[in-house]
């Protein structure tokens, strides 16, 4: 295992952060934020002209076949950018559990059941269809169906089809998606589900108001919509899949708000110096700088410490998962809060991007499980006493 990146994932850095200086600079977000906030020319952009679509998709089913190292690398760059595109939601969480159902991980060929699924595999990796996991986004890896009223299916007319009923409520990316994945719990206890494809125009997807305004969520409403089914997944190892990943977005969340305000303090001038002279802010930045670097190092490991790291492997340590987001979802808040303060009265507007990435990073804080979850679970995996055990 490395926490370094290689010069594979430095080039692709290079190429998502060129496009996203040139056509996603915060008062573009700004200026769209409040009416439409989601961008389909810059996702055009990325997922056709760079091919992000399909780096967790395997070559034999047209995707680039990439590790989860290579997705963190343009997660960290759309949170430093508070990027309105459906990475995340559709080329990370409902990419990983279509590889997993249909068993396409290996390059096998796909026969039966699984063939709708790599059709659709190859439609998302082309970056022509975007597709959204049916599960609340505050759902946690560690209990995958708690508070969520998952829908359930009755057979329909054979071949793998079914009438799903049902709502989940606070999807994300629903309201772009053209298909969405819904997952079926299982008889078994545990996170197993059966993997249902559902045209989008087959069920009611209501926006509902978000604090990520860059990341809308809603509320996805079937009533008998007809659903194809892909295959069996572990719905848990999924959300932490994501939430490995999630750690590296909440790291470029944390990057931005320190450069930024490193950069601000030095040019502000207060009793004619320059407020990053004095003591009392310096510190404060110095910490700040020490949290980053440790988010940074829990956001590689989360992605690092698998032996293959690919979806088609053996998916991401459950530890280092674990210690990732029991880590960095308190260090992108601290960083947004730090840099709204230290912006003074600027911060404080609607024109400064800064409670963009506020907004980001407190809502990613309860995504996938909060905090408390990963460390209770930390806890667990480790065989020591938890949080708030006697």
């Amino acid at each position: 295992m490395t926490l370094l990146y290689s010069e594979v994932e430095e080039e692709l850095r290079a190429a998502v952060r060129a496009v996203l200086a040139d056509r996603c600079p915060p008062a573009a977000v700004l200026a769209r934020v409040e009416s439409e906030p989601y961008d389909p020319g810059l996702w055009k952009t990325l997922a056709g002209e760079i091919g992000v679509a399909g780096l967790l998709v395997p070559e034999a089913h047209g995707g680039a076949g990439a590790t989860a190292s290579e997705a963190a690398v343009v997660l960290e760059e759309l949170g430093r950018g508070v990027a309105p595109v459906p990475f995340f939601t559709s080329s990370v969480l409902a990419t990983y559990a279509l590889v997993r159902a249909t068993g396409t991980g290996a390059g096998e060929t796909a026969a039966g059941e699984t063939g709708a699924g790599v059709g659709l595999l190859r439609g998302l990796a082309e970056g022509r269809m975007t597709a959204a996991l049916a599960v609340p986004f505050a759902a946690s890896p560690y209990r995958p169906w708690h508070g969520s009223p998952v829908s359930s299916g009755e057979p329909g007319g054979g071949g793998g089809e079914a009438l799903l009923s049902g709502s989940v409520r606070s999807v994300a990316g629903a309201d772009v998606a053209d298909v969405l994945l819904v997952p079926v719990p299982g008889a078994s206890a545990g996170g197993s589900a059966t993997l249902y494809a559902v045209e989008r125009d087959a069920a009611a997807v209501q926006a509902v108001p978000s604090l990520d305004l860059t990341r809308p969520v809603a509320t996805v409403t079937l009533d008998g919509a007809p659903g194809t089914r892909l295959g069996v997944v572990d719905l848990a190892e999924v959300l932490r899949f994501g939430a490995g990943l999630l750690a590296s977005e909440q790291l470029g969340v944390a990057e931005w708000c320190l450069e930024t305000t490193l950069a601000y303090v030095k040019e502000r001038r207060q009793f004619a110096r320059p407020v990053g002279s004095f003591q009392a802010v310096k510190h404060r930045l110095a910490d700040l700088w020490l949290d980053v670097v440790r988010a940074r190092a829990a956001a590689r490991g989360a992605v690092s410490a698998s032996g293959e790291g690919a979806p088609g492997g053996a998916g991401l340590d459950p530890v280092a998962v674990a210690v990732a987001q029991a880590w960095n979802g308190g260090v992108a808040v601290h960083a947004a809060e730090e840099a709204l303060q230290l912006h003074g009265g600027i911060g404080m507007t609607w024109e400064h991007p800064v409670h963009l990435f506020l907004k980001r990073a407190k809502a990613g804080e309860i995504a996938l499980g909060t905090p408390g979850d990963h460390r209770e679970a930390l806890a667990s995996l480790a065989g020591v006493p938890g949080p708030g055990a006697e």
